[in-house]
């Protein structure tokens, strides 16, 4: 096959203690999957069923050293979420085999450029220029589920320059991962190098240029950069 000009570079990211890498398809965001995050930003989390958005796979690469702040945004808020790496496909996956299409995990921030998020929900207008920007997804790297087991529980945190802002655990999922996973395969076929960034605990908010950014999940370490 000869394409008009070189395709893309395959998006992908490390996989912890392997020369391999997981190869990204696509991206899926679950919204609003903790409940103290949703009353945060003005929802009640037991009426609202799970709603979705996408970023593009490039937008998730290896955790920098350095960061870089975006442009088209005063107010960039970090959020850090559970990402689990889909390594079978399928449909109708009922939740209660979900797990065995997880290839693996990993920590991973959920970037967001809030004011350009805030006044696409104002107009009633489409996230992407708030969540899908260049950069957007930095992850750590990915771990086996083979290694970790199954994640169902485990502390969820984030800080920065050494201040704790975000506190949760993976139990408070509203909608579960299996679950996730569950509802996913019935809007449309899941296959492996599947993304699913599965939603962050309460306390998001802002950080500027030269912020350290540093966050963890149980089994999975710590990842951290600086804004540059």
């Amino acid at each position: 096959m000869t394409y008009v000009f070189d395709p893309a570079p395959q998006a992908s990211l490390a996989i912890k203690d392997s020369d391999q890498r997981f190869p990204i398809r696509r991206v899926f965001c679950v919204g609003r999957n903790y409940g103290d995050h949703a009353r945060e930003m003005g929802h009640d989390p037991d009426r609202e069923p799970p709603f979705f958005f996408t970023k593009p796979a490039d937008a998730v690469f290896d955790m920098p050293e350095k960061l870089p702040y975006p442009p088209g945004t005063s107010n960039l808020h970090h959020e850090i979420e559970l990402v689990v790496l889909v390594g079978k496909g399928g449909v109708n996956i009922d939740k209660a085999v979900a797990s065995d299409h997880i290839f693996g995990y990993a920590v991973g921030l959920d970037m967001t450029r809030r004011d350009l998020q805030a006044a696409a929900k104002k107009l009633g207008r489409p996230w992407d220029w708030g969540k899908a920007f260049d950069f957007s997804a930095p992850c750590g790297p990915v771990h086996l589920v083979s290694e970790t087991g199954i994640i169902n529980t485990g502390s969820v945190w984030l800080s920065v320059n050494g201040q704790k802002r975000q506190t949760g655990d993976i139990a408070d999922l509203i909608w579960s991962v299996d679950e996730v996973i569950s509802i996913i395969s019935h809007s449309m076929e899941l296959a492996a190098g599947d993304v699913i960034m599965t939603g962050t605990p309460a306390g998001v908010g802002p950080v500027v240029s030269n912020d350290k950014i540093t966050a963890g999940i149980d089994r999975l370490g710590q990842i951290e950069t600086i804004l540059s």
